[in-house]
């Protein structure tokens, strides 16, 4: 049985994703998906990738994630999945990529800076 493993990042948030054919299973971290992510836009974007393709219930999906909060490990976990159902399925790249389930999301949070209260909101100026 062929084991396909990949990687996924958002922000902080690396997810490892272990998928092979099986029943549908999704385990995050050692718990169910219901259980990990209680959201249901969360479950449902995790999904995301299998369900473009049509693949629900076809593929057993293991992953650890780390770093980040919760929506962050969730969109970690989808880029995670669809390259490894890339990975499975080449026909199904352009569908993934149509969707932009493929692209990484580079934007990351923006460093505080010296002198300014946040990254760019500036301290509070009186004029008297």
């Amino acid at each position: 049985m062929q084991i396909i493993n990949t990687i996924g990042r958002r922000k902080t948030s690396i997810a490892r994703v272990y998928v092979q054919p099986g029943k549908g299973d999704i385990k995050v971290n050692a718990r169910e998906l219901k259980e990990y992510f209680i959201s249901e836009i969360h479950q449902t974007t995790v999904k995301q990738p299998l369900a473009a393709i049509k693949a629900e219930g076809q593929y057993d999906v293991t992953i650890n994630v780390e770093g980040g909060g919760i929506k962050g490990q969730a969109e970690a976990v989808r880029l995670g999945i669809a390259r490894a159902l890339v990975e499975f399925n080449a026909e199904s790249k352009p569908t993934l990529r149509k969707e932009g389930l493929l692209t990484r999301d580079s934007r990351m949070v923006e460093r505080k800076k010296p002198g300014r209260r946040k990254a760019r909101r500036r301290f509070q100026f009186s004029k008297r």
